[in-house]
């Protein structure tokens, strides 16, 4: 299998007759001749349609044409130039610079036709290769053999469209998503062949893995440019990868204090349930308490009063409770999103000052979050983005919040009018990553890196710099692989793939819809696994009545103390990783073969990870089990909560709610710590 060469002779690039290619480690990696074009331009129709932040799109290609013929030069730095032209009497289409630097190569390009907004390029591919990555996958973690549209959007209710929960989200909601829908898509893969691919481009892409001889990437644009790079490691590449997009920070050290409870319904609840909660022995590090600025009721179920301030009738005396619990060792943290509902003074502000987004009429563009509108701060206008960061610095990190959500960043329709006058079709992937921006730019300048922490469910290109923490978004409370407890396990790989190494969910999942409702069983299951992740939080839902809560009973409250103190007695290796991730790049969730290469087995292997090089976890995702089937890559394993060896291979062991199969390797410099807290 082409995964496990030990071949290393670099990056080549080959002229050939009518044509050129590029290698890697001796294979091609991209390959262009006139009988065999690797590269299409085109014309293209398209129609989008947002509906709450669902995005039905439609594609009619008007025209697709190969780039046969080639004419290759060499410029004065060495590199190839390659005019392609349509056939041999027709002027150059495109011109291709071919740039080569040790295990780097890129395709910078130039588009010498204004109407072409369909881009095709072929890369060699093999049949045993694996693919992984393209932003947060939720359903695939190995995406060869489907095609991944990678645009930011809800992911949908369910995710497949065979399930009876997405079936109901699509005709009551046109909101059911599918296997690609994601908050954080991104056109970067990393290929089992040891190379990364990236497309720098922010406009509708759709990466195709399903041909068994190439990849064919399909972008709305001429990229501007194409970038492989290869390394002789898996954790060699993804060092490679947030070299070029940036790391995260590190966690600050009041995260390992214990869990963070998602609380709601003001200062006396909050109150009342974390004495209870400590009576009970939890470790608690922080309140996510996400109505402190007010809420609404909708149809949907509770929801946000969309205006990002304190809201005293809702908490009262919150600003003296602030400093009170943070001497208890817990933080506040609260909620906000980069829209303003039409409701409250921010929007008054904001439109006054002309820093929302405009309609075609030159009028304020309001966006139907669910019986409620909103306005778009527009972060392409400096004085917006300025204005927006101050709203978070004042209202607030002044206040004293050390952390918040900071919600959407998908929502951005295709059109509105920005100030930068660049279309809202190029810009709408751009947006989370403006959004985490200016979350980190308001920290930072407020001096607060590395005390105060955000977590983001949108992304694309470049979040990885700014934003300090993802989470997977709104999974259904269910057992369901695309869309519940299972599916948060290749969210974390996928995205740790292509340089997001710190990830977390909410523990019990968030939509309760169409019948599903959170039942106590999968809320401690997702408790389990959490605790063996950088962060551990929980959600009441957005219908809490119809989920069972970590308070939910004696014996639930018990089992929460218990994994919460797990998860504070590992802080000393967690803390490890997520230094590791901010110096190196390397995710604290990892995929098994990014430490057993030679393992065919463990390529195809996505709803187990490790934590580190050192613990390997495989939560327990689906209802009633006893035991559990778990696959170890061949080394001497210990299973933590019986001291039972294994040496690899499939087995089967005792999985009862509270010991979710982990394992530990048996030569780690951590063993003592492992047997410690096996022993809780």
């Amino acid at each position: 299998m082409t995964a496990y060469t030990e071949v290393n002779k670099g990056m080549e690039v080959n002229t050939i007759r009518e044509g050129f290619k590029i290698l890697w480690n001796g294979k091609p990696l991209f390959t262009h001749e006139v009988s065999n074009p690797a590269i299409f331009i085109g014309y293209g129709e398209e129609k989008i349609d947002m509906y709450r932040g669902n995005f039905d799109i439609k594609d009619y290609v008007v025209e697709r044409t190969p780039l046969r013929d080639t004419s290759i030069t060499t410029n004065g730095d060495g590199n190839l130039v390659v005019s392609f032209s349509k056939h041999s009497l027709s002027e150059p289409t495109i011109i291709m610079e071919v740039r080569q630097e040790n295990s780097k190569v890129s395709f910078k390009f130039e588009n010498r036709d204004s109407k072409i907004n369909r881009f095709w390029i072929r890369l060699t591919a093999d049949e045993t290769e694996k693919v992984y990555g393209c932003g947060e996958q939720l359903s695939y973690f190995n995406m060869r053999g489907k095609n991944f549209p990678l645009w930011t959007s809800e992911p949908g209710v369910g995710r497949n469209k065979k399930t009876y929960t997405t079936w109901q989200a699509d005709v009551k909601d046109r909101a059911g998503g599918d296997y690609y829908n994601t908050n954080f898509p991104q056109p970067t893969f990393v290929s089992s062949n040891k190379y990364y691919c990236h497309v720098d481009t922010t406009a509708y892409s759709d990466f195709n893995f399903s041909n068994k001889n190439f990849h064919e990437l399909q972008i709305w644009e001429v990229p501007k440019t194409i970038v492989f790079e290869g390394a002789s490691t898996f954790v060699e590449i993804v060092e490679k990868i947030t070299k070029m997009f940036g790391r995260q920070p590190e966690l600050p050290d009041w995260t390992y204090n214990g869990i963070w409870l998602g609380i709601q319904g003001g200062t006396d609840v909050v109150e009342q349930k974390i004495s209870k909660a400590l009576s009970k022995g939890i470790k608690i590090g922080g309140v996510w308490c996400q109505d402190w600025q007010g809420k609404r009721i909708t149809s949907f179920g509770k929801r946000l009063m969309w205006n990002w301030k304190w809201n005293p009738e809702e908490y009262p005396n919150l600003n003296k409770k602030i400093n009170e619990w943070k001497e208890q060792g817990i933080r506040f943290l609260g909620y906000i999103n980069p829209y303003v509902a039409v409701e409250g003074d921010l929007f008054k502000i904001a439109e006054k000052n002309g820093y929302l987004a405009k309609n075609e009429l030159d009028e304020t563009y309001l966006v139907d979050f669910g019986e409620f509108y909103c306005g778009v701060v527009d972060f392409t206008h400096p004085e917006a983005f300025e204005w927006y960061k101050s709203v978070i610095k004042e209202n607030l990190i002044d206040f004293g919040l050390d952390g918040w959500m900071a919600d959407f960043g998908e929502y951005l329709p295709t059109d509105v009018k920005l100030h930068n006058g660049i279309s809202a079709k190029i810009m709408h992937n751009a947006w989370p990553t403006l959004w985490a921006k200016t979350n980190y730019e308001a920290v930072k300048e407020s001096g607060k890196l590395g005390e105060i922490v955000y977590f983001m469910r949108a992304g694309f290109t470049g979040i990885q710099k700014y934003c300090t923490l993802l989470w997977a978004g709104d999974q259904s409370v269910n057992w369901s692989l695309d869309d519940g407890l299972a599916s948060v396990i290749p969210a974390a790989l996928s995205s740790g793939m292509i340089g997001f190494g710190l990830h977390h969910s909410d523990i019990g999942g968030y939509t309760s819809l169409h019948g599903n409702k959170r039942s106590k069983e999968l809320l401690l299951r997702w408790a389990d696994m959490g605790a063996f992740t950088p962060v551990m939080r929980t959600h009441e839902g957005n219908r809490p009545d119809d989920c069972f809560q970590f308070d939910g009973d004696e014996e639930t409250l018990e089992h929460f103390a218990r994994m919460s103190n797990i998860y504070v007695a590992l802080a000393p290796y967690t803390k490890e990783l997520v230094a590791t991730n901010s110096k190196m790049g390397t995710p604290v969730q990892r995929p098994l073969f990014m430490h057993y290469e030679q393992d065919e087995t463990a390529y195809d292997i996505q709803y187990q990870y490790l934590y580190g090089s050192d613990l390997l976890v495989a939560p327990v995702h689906q209802e009633g089990k006893k035991e559990w089937e778990v696959y170890l890559p061949s080394d001497e394993w210990v299973h933590i909560w019986t001291g039972k060896e294994y040496n690899g291979g499939y087995i089967t062991v005792d999985a009862p709610v509270g010991y979710p199969p982990v394992f530990y390797r048996k030569n780690s410099s951590r063993a003592e710590l492992f047997t410690k807290i096996g022993n809780m």
